[in-house]
């Protein structure tokens, strides 16, 4: 199986590294202490905080082994040969909601990266991967469950 390349801005790789160090020390011995004080509970057949404990292990060593394989295949921008003539990961898009008149900022990041609470969209979200290759005051088409909502790309910025 082929793996696919995870694209990351270095502030998300750095994130993305520090969550990983932090599952693989603090949250890990966190844990560990969780086990040995349910240990010490007795019977394990009937002892629902090791049952717990034991879950919130594997849970956690599932994130660490997700990070990893994420981290291994991250390939990272380089904000200096990010471009402000057509739309690219990395930029920060203004467009006019032409349907509602309403002017809204996107970035483009990978997918790994989306926070829609900052307007952070995916390159392969619909809007995101419209925007992709597109220039300044051009109109985008993207199709929607609701339909075809277009876009003017009013400015385009690192």
């Amino acid at each position: 199986m082929e793996e696919k390349e995870v694209i990351l801005t270095q502030e998300g790789y750095d994130k993305l590294d520090n969550e990983l160090t932090y599952l693989k020390t603090e949250k890990r011995a966190e844990i560990a202490d969780r086990i040995k004080v349910a240990l010490g509970f007795g019977d394990l057949s009937e002892n629902s905080e090791y049952d717990e404990a034991k879950n919130a292990q594997a849970e956690n060593e599932i994130k660490i082994a997700e990070l990893e394989n994420k981290l291994r295949h991250a390939k990272i921008i380089d904000e200096k040969e990010i471009d402000t003539t057509t739309v690219q990961i990395g930029n920060t898009v203004k467009v006019l909601d032409m349907e509602f008149d309403e002017k809204v900022e996107y970035t483009i990041v990978g997918s790994t990266e989306v926070n829609l609470a900052e307007n952070k969209i995916s390159n392969e979200s619909p809007l995101g991967s419209a925007l992709l290759g597109a220039k300044k005051n051009q109109i985008v088409e993207v199709k929607a469950p609701a339909g075809i909502m277009k876009y003017k790309i009013l400015s385009i910025t690192k």
